[in-house]
């Protein structure tokens, strides 16, 4: 789909709030623009952002028309254990990309 690219702290202290941002690069064509033949561009947005934290969702965002391209999303959660934090961007053709970090809680 597009290049994402993550910010985790690599490590935390258990209780602590972290920022998690996340940025990937896509088109998010409307639908609504005029192409230069005079046709509209096709729609081609991702409309379903979802965060989970060792399997359990942690933050999850719909898409609209009206995001940018190259959609930023940065959301809080707190650090509960060490382990994985799974990101998955899906298109409206339900393509989806996943990514994952790694954090260390002490």
């Amino acid at each position: 789909m597009a290049r994402a690219l993550i910010h985790v702290p690599p490590s935390a202290k258990r209780g602590d709030v972290i920022e998690i941002k996340t940025l990937i690069s896509h088109v998010m064509e409307t639908g609504y623009r005029i192409g230069v033949t005079g046709a509209p561009i096709p729609r081609d947005i991702i409309d379903d952002f979802v965060c989970t934290y060792n399997g359990e969702e942690v933050f999850r965002a719909k898409l609209y028309p009206a995001i940018a391209a190259n959609p930023f999303i940065s959301f809080f959660t707190v650090a509960t254990e060490s382990g994985t934090l799974a990101f998955s961007w899906t298109d409206q053709h339900g393509a989806t990309q996943v990514q994952t970090a790694a954090i260390t809680v002490v």
